[in-house]
């Protein structure tokens, strides 16, 4: 099975720490118009392969009009070999949510709604430069949930600047009441040139201490645990039929094809990415220029690959698999990490205890292999 992403570079306003490829230009037709063209020149790039899933990220996708939506889906059907009950999923912001724009994107075959949601305070929304408000995300939850789809999903965003364990705690509380079905809850990260970087820089923001962060990533585990949403992922939590099945796809190393400025690509063993640009990129796929730039992995990439993304989920990582013998290479660091009860080897698999979800990717960087190991 493959998946097909489409990165719809499009948001009202940005948010201060946001470092996706986006714009705020009006202007949006050219580069739709790409995406179609790009969509039919890679037609064949999946071969005979069916397509479980169709993801709409970005960026904003519930910016366009239901209309271009349900056009990207249907060309998508006509180009490729996508399965009739195939997961569909848009990411949308509350402040794009009404009763007609849900119906006409359930109508145009999108199963599952993403909700941007962040935060349920209007003053972290405000400080995050959300368009929307509290009221609106709440709203919107309750239309989505009466809305039919086959499943939803909402954002929220932990390790806030000054955020108390009791905030965090009524974050939850207002979640769990609304009856969402999965939940994906993101610890705050300070990323390169964006506007909360400045002001971490300048003293403006201070961010919260490790210990704040991973008493609240325990109290989000314990939280979710009780409300019957499994862990299955490091930032995602679902009832047993609510699972991303796009998003575990790229977890597992399936192949999947982006469309769109800055969308990612991969066929098993390289990687491809185009260029995050609109304007370069609307032009050179109209003028069949190349707009992309590609590297094949080497063995010790693909492991070290599927070392950082396996160790994320709950099933953890098939150690035969792994194309270059990571453990052994680095048994020290291994037994190490075995020993503190953060990881251990269950039928074949390698899997981290709950205190070890706290360390993944430093976990995972320890077992990273070279090109010269053998």
């Amino acid at each position: 099975m493959s998946g097909i992403y489409l990165h719809i570079p499009f948001c009202r306003q940005a948010c201060t720490y946001c470092d996706f490829h986006f714009s705020t230009s009006k202007d949006r037709g050219g580069v739709l118009d790409a995406m179609e063209l790009e969509m039919i020149k890679r037609s064949r790039e999946l071969g005979d392969g069916r397509v479980a899933t169709i993801y709409f990220g970005g960026g904003t996708p519930s910016l366009l009009e239901p209309g271009r939506i349900t056009a990207f889906i249907q060309q998508a059907r006509d180009l490729f070999r996508v399965e009739r009950d195939a997961e569909i999923t848009l990411e949308a912001n509350p402040d794009d949510i009404t009763s007609d724009r849900l119906g006409a994107w359930k109508a145009g075959g999108i199963t599952r709604i993403s909700l941007g949601t962040q935060s349920f305070r209007d003053e972290r929304l405000k400080w995050m430069g959300r368009a929307h408000d509290a009221r609106q995300a709440l709203t919107s939850i309750d239309l989505i949930a009466k809305a039919g789809f086959t499943t939803w999903t909402i954002d929220l965003i932990y390790g806030l600047p000054g955020m108390t364990l009791a905030e965090w705690d009524e974050q939850l509380t207002i979640a769990l009441d609304h009856g969402m079905p999965h939940l994906s809850a993101y610890c705050l990260t300070v990323e390169e040139k964006t506007a909360l970087a400045h002001q971490v820089k300048k003293g403006g923001v201070h961010m919260p201490g490790d210990e704040d962060q991973s008493a609240q990533f325990d109290r989000l585990m314990a939280r979710m645990e009780q409300a019957g949403l499994d862990h299955y992922e490091i930032s995602n939590f679902g009832k047993p039929s609510h699972h991303s099945r796009h998003n575990k796809s790229y977890w597992e190393g399936t192949p999947y094809l982006g469309i769109g400025p800055s969308a990612h690509s991969f066929d098993g063993r390289a990687r491809r990415w185009n260029i995050a640009n609109n304007a370069v990129y609307g032009k050179a796929v109209k003028e069949s220029a190349s707009y992309w730039e590609e590297e094949t992995l080497t063995p010790a990439q693909r492991t070290n690959e599927r070392l950082m993304t396996g160790l994320r989920t709950a099933i953890g990582v098939d150690i035969a698999k792994l194309e270059v013998d990571a453990l052994g290479l680095n048994s020290s660091a291994f037994q190490r990490h075995v020993s503190k009860g953060h990881i251990s080897v269950v039928d074949g698999r390698l899997v981290l205890s709950k205190a070890g979800r706290h360390f993944a990717d430093r976990i995972a960087s320890d077992l990273f292999v070279t090109d010269d190991d053998r």
